[in-house]
């Protein structure tokens, strides 16, 4: 294993390939996790699920961050962050490979085994590319560079689901879910056969291309660099500390991106459901998560130019906690009919999208508070943010339950509570240390 250099021995072009390097990851991170969006309906068809039934799509993905995350940083402090992430890539790659025996047989539960070894694989990569980033730079411009990497993420986020759609949807769908329903024995079964098997060959070739991916980083010129390094007045204040619970805003953080993500992954997984109580039909609802993804990568670009020059890292955290409030209310209580974006559509759904604008400095907002002063015990502070992002798991699972339960407005009801943390936790929370 490489010997870890401090951040501060990187030359400014190892500094720059190491930032291209994470941020082709982080595209990759967008592009496996952001495809559920389709998935979720896809396998709704198909599989022939409720609301609450096939948001196990994101449950079976996300919850493998929460067993993960820990081992994860254990594993990267035994092999180093180049053979983790490598072995990270492996992993996802066998989940790919588990949809082939599922898609052959129809089974739900298959599928979500083969989703829940992407999310592990993911989850170690993902352990080892946040407090990469967060501690490649100046920590006052920690969200501008987490920022960059959004932008490849969610930008691989707005063309997974429109990729995948295209591949696995034909134009003649339409016609064959509204038939669904008066099908019956043999030829109903024939055709979600042949609907879900159709998977088969876009998933051979993700697992193919993500065992390529594994081997490329391992031996590419990514350095190995030292996150766990202390200045003189870090060690001395945490020269007593002896648990990573002895961190309370850590602690507080890993809570606020558990919410975090619950926010972001309902505002753009259930916009295709919620566009068809519009009367919307799948084939021309399968853009609007990427209207959301549009909406947040636009935010990144606002972080980009104006953190930290003309606004600091943590006000920006702020003012998105606060239109993320905002914007839910205008779910819940916005009425009338309007024309967007060549949809006629409800105004509420306009305010899903702009959910993507509120959502996008606040994961960049929480990293670099929630780590800050944690010195040696930075990976395992990290693996704590990670199983946060089980959030994605849970949230949708409630937004689910309460979607079957009275109607998919009111489930986003879900989501004002979860603002209101986030809102403490940017003007109060971080600060806690005792």
């Amino acid at each position: 294993m490489n010997k870890a250099v401090s951040v501060s021995a990187l030359s400014r072009r190892d500094t720059q390939v190491s930032i291209l390097i994470i941020g082709f990851m982080f595209f990759i991170f967008g592009f496996v996790s952001w495809v559920n969006a389709i998935l979720i309906p896809y396998f709704k068809i198909g599989c022939e699920l409720s609301n609450f039934q096939a948001y196990f799509v994101t449950f079976a993905f996300y919850i493998s961050y929460f067993v993960m995350s820990v081992p994860a940083s254990f594993l990267l402090k035994k092999v180093g962050f180049k053979r983790g992430m490598m072995l990270g890539f492996w992993l996802m790659s066998l989940g790919a490979f588990i949809f082939l025996p599922a898609s052959m047989t129809r089974t739900y539960p298959i599928f979500l085994v083969g989703l829940f070894t992407l999310g592990a694989g993911l989850a170690i990569l993902q352990t080892a590319a946040n407090p990469y980033i967060t501690v490649l730079g100046p920590q006052k411009s920690a969200a501008q560079r987490i920022s960059i990497m959004g932008i490849f993420n969610k930008g691989a986020g707005v063309l997974a689901p429109l990729v995948f759609a295209a591949v696995i949807l034909k134009a003649t769908d339409s016609d064959l879910f509204k038939n669904l329903a008066s099908m019956t024995g043999e030829a109903r079964n024939a055709a979600l056969d042949e609907l879900v098997g159709r998977v088969t060959i876009p998933y051979t070739i993700v697992g193919i291309v993500l065992f390529l991916l594994g081997l490329l980083v391992r031996f590419s010129p990514l350095p190995e660099i030292d996150t766990d390094s202390e200045s003189d007045e870090q060690a001395l204040a945490n020269s007593t500390k002896t648990s990573i619970f002895q961190f309370p805003h850590l602690i507080l953080g890993a809570i606020a991106i558990f919410l975090h993500v619950g926010t972001q992954v309902i505002a753009i997984d259930t916009i295709i459901g919620y566009a068809g109580s519009m009367n919307i039909q799948l084939l021309e609802a399968k853009v609007f998560p990427s209207y959301t993804l549009l909406a947040t990568i636009a935010g990144y670009i606002v972080g980009i130019i104006f953190i930290p020059k003309f606004i600091s890292q943590v006000n920006a955290f702020r003012i998105c906690t606060i239109l993320g409030t905002l914007f839910t209310m205008g779910i819940i209580f916005g009425h009338g009919d309007v024309q967007f974006l060549g949809h006629q559509v409800d105004i509420s759904i306009c305010f899903v999208v702009l959910l993507g604008f509120s959502n996008s400095l606040i994961w960049a907002g929480i990293w670099p508070l929630a780590l800050d002063g944690l010195g040696k015990f930075t990976k395992l502070g990290a693996s704590i943010l990670i199983m946060g992002l089980c959030g994605n798991a849970i949230m949708p699972l409630f937004y689910g339950y309460l979607a079957d339960l009275y109607d998919l407005r009111s489930a986003y009801w879900v989501l004002f509570p979860c603002y209101l943390y986030l809102v403490f936790y940017s003007v109060y929370g971080h600060k806690i240390r005792k």
